[in-house]
């Protein structure tokens, strides 16, 4: 019993932590659902769903940060943890990007038009900032005894290795994610979903004791701010140009000529002119649209 006892606070206090992150996902989706409802500005629809998105993930990784230094001998805890909210995010995030180096990746893929592209990227940073300052009032109201204000303050440096290893981590974890990204547009999304979760859950277990294994720029500016402060030069390299170097690397993804001679060519396939205009509109399913197009035919019978 007295075991018991001893154990409540600690789990008083995960709870608690657990309780915060869950009500910054609802209290963003019902905003989600309001600014869907509400703002019909293509421009501002778009900065909106891209800002509350960016603010959820910081909000819910700061908590997750924080709850990992409290249990340091349990790993498992904390990528189960990882797991659970990549899940979360993917399920209530749809449509959104939440990573700058994702949108970079369509805006080079052509899914997305320069003016969009700044718009969803000015609202990352807005947003990675403001969750920065929100966690640290949430923390300063002492709801658990390590929510302290002065944490979100303090420049604690994640980076555990030179600097070349450094940038190969964050590079070669945004190449791995953002390449998941596209190859697994095949998969059925239930099931994607729960892919990415497990890749990113790997990645963390990975890189997490190299860099952190954020690959996420507006990430790393709200969780490491001040250390952007005090050593801008090593953390602009490892965690803004390494993961945009990790998407810039090139694949091997058809040209839309190359989509548009290996679909059939038959105007009695039922959907076909809606098949292919989806092909040539949306970058990141070519390689769906190149290699597989009867999968791509098949769904869209099915939905006609």
């Amino acid at each position: 019993m007295s075991a018991l006892l001893g154990l409540w606070p600690e789990l008083r206090d995960t709870c608690t932590s657990l309780g915060l992150m869950l009500s910054v996902v609802l209290l963003v989706g019902l905003a989600r659902v309001v600014a869907q409802q509400q703002l019909h500005r293509p421009v501002a629809h778009a900065f909106v769903l891209e800002f509350l998105a960016t603010f959820q993930l910081c909000c819910c990784t700061h908590e997750l940060q924080l709850l990992s230094e409290q249990h340091p001998a349990h790993p498992t805890w904390t990528l189960t943890l990882v797991y659970f909210f990549s899940l979360v995010h993917g399920l209530t995030l749809v449509g959104t990007f939440s990573n700058p180096c994702g949108v970079m990746m369509q805006m080079m893929l052509g899914g997305l038009s320069p003016e969009t592209g700044a718009v969803r990227l000015l609202a990352q940073l807005v947003s990675a900032l403001c969750s920065r300052y929100c966690t640290g009032a949430l923390w300063s109201l002492g709801l658990t005894h390590y929510h302290v204000s002065e944490r979100s303050f303090a420049c604690k440096n994640p980076i555990q290795v030179d600097l070349s290893k450094a940038v190969i981590t964050e590079a070669v974890c945004s190449f791995l994610f953002h390449s998941a990204l596209l190859h697994f547009q095949e998969v059925r999304a239930k099931l994607r979903i729960h892919l990415l979760a497990a890749l990113i859950t790997f990645l963390v277990y990975a890189g997490g004791s190299l860099t952190g294994a954020v690959f996420n720029p507006a990430l790393a500016l709200s969780l490491h701010f001040m250390c952007f402060d005090e050593a801008f030069p090593q953390f602009f390299i490892v965690y803004w140009l390494a993961p945009f170097l990790g998407v810039c690397i090139p694949e091997e993804t058809p040209e839309p000529t190359a989509l548009r001679d290996n679909l059939p060519r038959t105007s009695s396939l039922p959907n076909y002119e809606t098949i292919k205009f989806y092909c040539l509109s949306h970058p990141a399913c070519m390689i769906l649209c190149y290699n597989s197009p009867s999968k791509l035919i098949q769904r869209f019978n099915r939905k006609g």
